[in-house]
């Protein structure tokens, strides 16, 4: 069993859902119109073990990412959360203390975000710590989630802050990229640490000159969240062929084109079904994921694009020269929506005199 199979078995009844679900399952969250208003709901799992060791990991850092990774989803679609309820399983062995930690930090995060914790259910079990937080949210005035369809060929790629490396814990301030940008870096685990992008989101999504066609947030790493805004867009959004929208435009550097062609540039094109070119020279990668590379001998771009959770956002956007920061956060531009030339292969990745390269290692996905 693979995860990702399971989904699309979820997502093929989507057509059978009541009229009261606007958005359905296959998006970072799920919406219902509810009275006249709109509710988004989001739910994620922290199980010892996949998402973290509960034995090498402060059970403050915990339940905070308990929080914290839900919340990146509701900045994926440029929401605003507004309440929590949390699901625990603790093991037997846990101890009063340990629990009473656990929530007090899940509780505390929350509220830093103004989504107060309002609920949720205890049970003890002879198995590893699960967590699983559900969050409400709401759209802000006027402002519509962004969805993960609506990418077009002709799009540039934009990802906000860095990539790779999420899982190391930096040694001290001097490891990290942001250096002299605050201090208390020592001990940084970004999979753990990371703040969700939720002001760069409503920044974007709130200015039209800004707003992305869509958007998702990087948890299983770039190379298999882009595929999803690439199927995405192709399963929801089919376009007719000949729409002439396969040029990018020069980079912002005055480099050249991102659109440099796949081989020679021959093979035919799906109908205006969206795939992705990837400039793995113009990734924005982090100090992590250079020291990470250095221990596994692998390429640092391949840190960058399959290591996961770094909990960033990924979207596209029509103009090739969206400001380098916004809402003080640093976007760069990696790549553009072209028309797919393999079915089996949305996503390519190009080196710096446009030759294809192919990570060795994959992105996550849960499998059985």
């Amino acid at each position: 069993m693979r995860e990702f199979e399971l989904l699309q078995h979820v997502f093929a009844a989507n057509a059978e859902l009541p009229a009261r679900v606007v958005i359905p399952p296959g998006d970072d969250m799920g919406a219902i119109r509810l009275g006249g208003a709109t509710l988004l709901v989001t739910v994620d799992q922290i199980a010892d073990g996949v998402h973290v060791e509960v034995a090498s990991t402060s059970l403050e850092k915990i339940g905070r990412k308990a929080i914290t990774r839900n919340l990146s989803d509701v900045a994926a679609m440029a929401a605003r959360p507004v309440a929590a309820v949390a699901a625990a399983s603790l093991p037997r062995d846990f101890g009063e203390r340990n629990a009473t930690a656990l929530f007090d930090a899940m509780r505390i995060t929350a509220a830093n975000f103004d989504c107060p914790l309002v609920g949720g259910d205890v049970s003890i079990w002879d198995h590893p710590l699960l967590l699983s937080v559900t969050i409400f949210a709401e759209p802000f005035a006027d402002v519509a989630p962004v969805l993960r369809t609506g990418a077009r060929p002709g799009d540039s790629i934009y990802v906000s802050g860095q990539l790779g490396g999420s899982l190391l814990t930096l040694a001290d301030d001097s490891d990290h990229p942001a250096m002299g940008e605050r201090n208390g870096y020592a001990g940084y685990t970004h999979h753990l640490d990371f703040t969700p992008r939720l002001e760069l989101a409503r920044t974007l999504a709130s200015d039209p000159q800004l707003r992305p066609h869509c958007m998702i947030d990087l948890s299983d790493g770039l190379m298999s969240d882009l595929r999803h805004l690439c199927n995405a867009a192709g399963a929801n959004e089919p376009r007719p062929s000949g729409s002439g929208c396969t040029a990018s435009g020069p980079l912002p550097d005055g480099r050249g084109s991102l659109e440099r062609g796949i081989g020679d540039g021959s093979g035919p094109r799906l109908s205006g079904i969206p795939g992705a070119q990837v400039d793995i020279d113009r990734l924005p990668i982090a100090k992590a994921a250079a020291l990470r590379a250095r221990q596994t001998g692998r390429p640092v771009w391949e840190h960058a694009v399959c290591d996961g959770e770094d909990y960033e956002l990924l979207f596209t956007h029509p103009s090739d020269a969206l400001p380098q920061r916004v809402a003080d956060v640093e976007l760069t531009r990696i790549g553009v929506i072209v028309e797919r030339r393999d079915a089996a292969a949305p996503v390519v990745m190009l080196q710096q005199a446009g030759a294809t390269v192919t990570p060795a290692a994959q992105a996550w996905e849960h499998h059985g």
